[in-house]
């Protein structure tokens, strides 16, 4: 199959990209990126601007999207580009993946997402997944994983203190609110892409340890 990778240079995108390469069911992955990728067997990364994103059939005709785009508001700068960000950008690009013949979505979202919820983050998780959704894919997955567990490229004080935490806790923490490794994130994200099971499946957090 030809995949199509968002968020590749992320902490689960890049465990994506190295399981997807790896992985003799996938033929190509095509991994739009805003800095250049190393050169990989198998792998096309056009440098794109997201804000103008490319309209021709080369990038987006692909079998199946995962996407793993995302930032935290402080990285962003504000609400706004945070929206722009994790809702907008994949909602361009899932609309343009499924007009050139895209018949699977994953999505990597996080645990409590909800358009009703009163926490701006989960309520823009919550309508990212309801706008995909409303894409009507063949199959769309989405994955909703909790605090997780690896090193980030922007210092994230909050989280690395939970990271510790959630650690200490862990043999007697119930699956439900322990951390999920970014190398499960990935292969369950990867395995769906595959599998593509019809209609939509949602994935929470436990089953991703």
């Amino acid at each position: 199959m030809h995949l199509l990778l968002l968020g590749a240079t992320g902490l689960v995108g890049s465990h994506v990209l190295d399981q997807a390469l790896a992985d003799p069911r996938v033929t190509a992955v095509t991994a739009p990126t805003r800095r250049p990728l190393p050169q990989r067997p198998g792998l096309s990364a056009p440098i794109v601007d997201f804000e103008a994103l490319p309209q021709d059939p080369s990038t987006w005709a692909v079998d199946a999207v995962i996407c793993a785009l995302g930032t935290t508001i402080k990285a962003a700068g504000s609400r706004e580009r945070f929206h722009r960000v994790d809702h907008d950008y994949p909602l361009e690009i899932a609309r343009l993946a499924k007009a050139h013949g895209a018949r699977s979505f994953v999505l990597n979202s996080a645990k409590g997402a909800d358009v009703k919820s009163l926490f701006f983050y989960s309520r823009v998780k919550g309508e990212t997944e309801r706008d995909i959704v409303a894409l009507g894919f063949d199959s769309c997955v989405i994955v909703r994983p909790g605090l997780i567990d690896g090193p980030r490229p922007e210092p994230r004080p909050m989280e690395q203190g939970a990271r510790k935490v959630l650690g200490l806790l862990k043999p007697i923490l119930p699956p439900t609110l322990q951390a999920n490794p970014p190398e499960a994130i990935a292969r369950t994200m990867l395995e769906a892409a595959i599998a593509a099971p019809r209609g939509v499946t949602v994935i929470p957090s436990q089953d991703m340890l």
